[in-house]
C-alpha cells in the first residue's frame, strides 16, 4: 500500500513564513503552560502537608479534577465565542490547576525518576512533533487509530475505579504501554492537524485563539505521555 500525502503538504514562501509563525505561537504557549504547572507542583509538593491535604480529601481532589475537564470543555467548545484574552486566562488557569493535581506524584515517585520521565518525555515529544511538522505524509489514519485508543483508555480507567482487580500487574504494564503509544502518535497527528491550521486564520484575533487552542492540544500530549511514562519506568517511593 503506498503512503497517503496531505494536499497542503506544499507551501509557497509567504505561506510557510505564517505557518512558522503561528506554530512557533503555538510552542511558546505550550511551554508556558508547562513551565507553569511545573513551578504550581514543585511550590505544592515542597510542603508536604498541603501535598497530603490535597491528596487526602477525595472532594478537594476529585472537584479540582472535575474542574480540569469542565476547562477543557469549555475551552475546546466555546473558543469560538470568547476572545484571545479569555481564552488564554482558562488555559493557564488550567495549567495551574493541573499542576496542584500533579504535585500528588510527588508521594508516590522518587524526585530523581520524575525528572527522569520529564526529560525522557521532551526529548521524545520533541522528535515526535517535528515528525508531525515536517512530514509530507497524511497522518490521519494514525489520528484516527489512536483516538480510538484513547477512548478505550478512559473506559478502562473508568471500570478500575469501580473494579480495582482489573488493574492487576500485567494488566497495568498493557495500560501503561498503550498509552505511551497513543500520546505518541497523538503528539505527531496533532502537531499535523495544528500546522494545517495555520494558513485558515482570517484575522489576528483567530490566529491567537487558534494558537492557544494548538497549544492546549500539545500541552495534553505532553502531559499524559509524561504521566505514562512515570507509570512505566518511576521508581517508587518505599
Amino acid at each position: 500500500m503506498e503512503p497517503t500525502f496531505r494536499r497542503d503538504a506544499y507551501q509557497s514562501p509567504t505561506q510557510s513564513l505564517a505557518v512558522g509563525q503561528y506554530m512557533s505561537k503555538v510552542y511558546m504557549w505550550m511551554t508556558a503552560g508547562i513551565l507553569l504547572t511545573g513551578m504550581v507542583a514543585m511550590g505544592f509538593a515542597s510542603d508536604l502537608e498541603l501535598v497530603y491535604a490535597v491528596a487526602s480529601n477525595k472532594i478537594l481532589y476529585w472537584g479540582l479534577f472535575i474542574a480540569q475537564i469542565g476547562l477543557v470543555m469549555w475551552l475546546s467548545a466555546g473558543i469560538n465565542k470568547m476572545n484571545s484574552l479569555m481564552a488564554t486566562c482558562l488555559f493557564l488557569i488550567y495549567a495551574s490547576l493541573t499542576g496542584v493535581t500533579l504535585s500528588v506524584i510527588s508521594l508516590v515517585y522518587t524526585q530523581e525518576s520524575i525528572a527522569s520521565a520529564f526529560f525522557t518525555t521532551a526529548a521524545g515529544f520533541a522528535g515526535l512533533s517535528a515528525y508531525g511538522f515536517f512530514t509530507k505524509r497524511d497522518l490521519g489514519p494514525v489520528g484516527n487509530f489512536c483516538q480510538m485508543g484513547l477512548w478505550g483508555l478512559v473506559g478502562f480507567s473508568i471500570l478500575s475505579i469501580f473494579f480495582p482487580s482489573m488493574m492487576g500487574s500485567t494488566a497495568s504494564k498493557v495500560y501503561g504501554l498503550v498509552g505511551i503509544v497513543v500520546f505518541a502518535g497523538l503528539t505527531a497527528y496533532d502537531t499535523q492537524t495544528i500546522k494545517s491550521m495555520a494558513l485558515q486564520a482570517r484575522s489576528a484575533e483567530e490566529h491567537n485563539k487558534g494558537a492557544i487552542l494548538g497549544a492546549l492540544k500539545l500541552y495534553l500530549d505532553f502531559i499524559n505521555l509524561f504521566l505514562f511514562l512515570l507509570r512505566m519506568s518511576g521508581d517508587r517511593r518505599r
